[in-house]
């Protein structure tokens, strides 16, 4: 079974329920299951006849939009393997994954994209021809025999002869090619097979695994982070092509937030970014409300506080009294706030993909929505453990999935086994072997401990910091801890091999914008406000309430505001928006060797 022959069986039962939603110009197209499977069809054909065939790769450099479903389903149908590239990717990270994973054929959206894979196509022996989807700008002006419009590349493949697709598979056959953000190095290729994707699909869809009951037909997904991360696979296009879920694809990704409040979808998945970004919102718009709203709105987020603790402490389950709170606060304030944010109707929230706050997610339990941190890699086809409704656990990752191993080694790394471990990192035996144990354990990289059934992580291995002292500290339960206020978007702290802890902070401008406005502080830039005096107490502040409590050589002794936004382009960050540390240690030296300067 591959996410080909679902789509396709999903077309001959249901052929007129909706698979998928576009928004074109402001309206909501949708997209039946015949449709789905006729399209994808067409362009398995197509690129069968540009020669693409088994163990083959297709690459697909755009942003999310149905035509990246049909390419991948269609590539799958050929027995060839998707490759995702994450388009806010500079043409030189392009090039190299292009000419690493062989691929033959690469589906880029538009001229931004089709310009970047010009510019590195002497560089890619093995690339043929570049499909455009977005034919402006380039139809009229571009003459590269090369180039290819999807709408011509359909035309031709529907008026050949069109034998039926075979549909054979393997279970060793490669499904996908997901490449690892790169966050110490040159981005590895990992290799997930037709079994990988069929056991995450089991998991997901089966009793114990995602929701309860299992998603189906009635619900609903936005699909918004890149495709080509496997978290957004895994709920765009594995979920939707196993139980029917229905995907809607927004205009850009700049109107998320608008799309949430017109979808109001049931099943949301994000990353810790989006959570905090969210929160942030909240309390800006709370802080601009009028005096009385303002008011309504504090009580009830106060409300909202200790109904979060209750469940917190009853596995997200509510008690007599707090159904009751909730009952009065939907009434007055959690209604209305859902529907504004876009999450009226969710009845399975995830964060997953790196670690968040337990107070962002204890927030979003007080106003009525049901979150659960999970745990998964690339590797591991994104599936290893995860909080289960009415088992949640706030600060872990939860209980082992249905069919999973998990275990932590003698040095205190976490390791999995399962159906999903993918099949190595493709072109590079040496780092497979690294990650793989002799009997079929998944080195993760992370650190934690088991607390009974449950998983706690503490950190990357890599990131941990060793003080001057010999104290071994995990960075990211301060930084998260940090970007827990909505007035702090990036924090890294600082440390290894030095006598105390420091940390460099980046705003958020947005928040942070709102609240020098409302106290008539002017400003023109990001690096003017972050510097202004009263934005460093205000930051000052939210350090000390972290430091609160800790032992001293856990606490940040001194900090420094970051001057810029970190930013991809710039390699501080990857295309994921992990940190890239050493990265943001070297272009930020000044600032480091400044804090160490002078006793603290």
């Amino acid at each position: 079974m591959t996410i080909a022959t679902l789509v396709r069986d999903r077309a001959i039962q249901t052929p007129d329920a909706v698979a998928m939603r576009e928004k074109h110009r402001g309206i909501w197209r949708e997209i039946t299951w015949r449709q789905y499977w006729d399209t994808a069809q067409s362009v398995a054909h197509a690129l069968r006849d540009l020669g693409v065939g088994p163990g083959d790769r297709v690459a697909i450099l755009s942003e999310n939009r149905p035509e990246w479903l049909f390419a991948d389903v269609a590539t799958v149908a050929l027995r060839a393997a998707t490759v995702g590239l994450y388009p806010t990717s500079p043409a030189g990270d392009i090039g190299y994954l292009l000419a690493h994973s062989g691929a033959k054929v690469l589906i880029a959206e538009d001229q931004e994209q089709v310009d970047k894979a010009l510019a590195v196509l002497g560089d890619c022996p093995q690339l043929r021809r570049i499909v455009y989807l977005d034919p402006k700008g380039i139809r009229n002006r571009y003459q590269h025999e090369a180039l290819l419009s999807f709408d011509e590349m359909l035309v031709e493949a529907d008026h050949g002869d069109r034998p039926e697709l075979g549909l054979a598979e393997e279970p060793e056959d490669l499904a996908a090619l997901v490449y690892t953000s790169g966050t110490t190095g040159r981005p590895k290729g990992a290799m997930l097979t037709v079994s990988n994707v069929d056991f995450a699909i089991g998991v997901l869809c089966g009793d114990g695994g995602l929701t309860d009951p299992p998603p189906g037909p009635r619900d609903s997904a936005l699909s918004y982070l890149p495709l080509c991360h496997v978290a957004e696979r895994v709920f765009t296009v594995w979920l939707g092509a196993a139980s029917g879920v229905v995907v809607h694809f927004g205009e850009s990704i700049a109107t998320v937030q608008a799309d949430l409040r017109e979808v109001q979808p049931t099943i949301l998945f994000g990353v810790p970014r989006i959570w905090e970004k969210m929160l942030a919102g909240v309390t800006t718009r709370l802080a601009g409300a009028s005096r009385l709203k303002r008011a309504n709105g504090r009580l009830w987020l106060r409300v909202a506080d200790g109904i979060g603790a209750t469940l917190a402490a009853n596995g997200g389950r509510h008690t007599l009294g707090s159904r009751l709170r909730y009952a009065l606060g939907w009434l007055c304030c959690y209604r209305a706030l859902r529907e504004r944010i876009g999450l009226r109707h969710v009845r399975y929230a995830a964060s997953g993909a790196a670690p968040v706050a337990p107070e962002v997610l204890r927030f979003f339990m007080g106003i009525g929505v049901p979150m659960h941190e999970v745990y998964g890699m690339t590797e591991n086809a994104a599936i290893a453990t995860g909080n289960r409704p009415g088992r949640v656990r706030l600060g872990t990752v939860g209980e082992a999935q249905p069919g999973v191993e998990v275990r932590v080694a003698d040095d205190g790394e976490i390791q999995t086994r399962h159906a999903g471990t993918f099949a190595g990192y493709f072109q590079d035996p040496a780092a497979t072997a690294a990650a793989l144990t002799a009997d079929g354990w998944l080195r993760t990289g992370d650190i934690g401990v088991l607390e009974g059934t449950y998983l706690r992580i503490t950190d990357r291995a890599k990131d941990i910091i060793i003080t001057a002292g010999g104290k071994n500290i995990a960075p990211s339960e301060l930084e998260n801890a940090l970007k827990a206020s909505p007035y702090i978007k990036e924090a890294v702290v600082v440390g290894d091999r030095r006598a105390y802890l420091t940390a460099l902070v980046g705003i958020e401008l947005e928040t942070v914008g709102d609240w020098a406005q409302r106290r008539g502080l002017a400003y023109t830039t990001y690096r003017d406000l972050s510097g202004k005096a009263e934005v460093v107490a205000l930051v000052r502040g939210i350090v000390d309430e972290v430091n609160a409590g800790r032992a001293p050589v856990e606490q940040l002794k001194t900090f420094r505001m970051l001057p810029k936004e970190l930013d991809h382009e710039t390699g501080e960050l990857t295309a994921t928006q992990k940190v890239r540390r050493a990265a943001v240690a070297d272009a930020f030296r000044a600032e480091v060797d400044e804090m160490y300067r002078s006793p603290a």
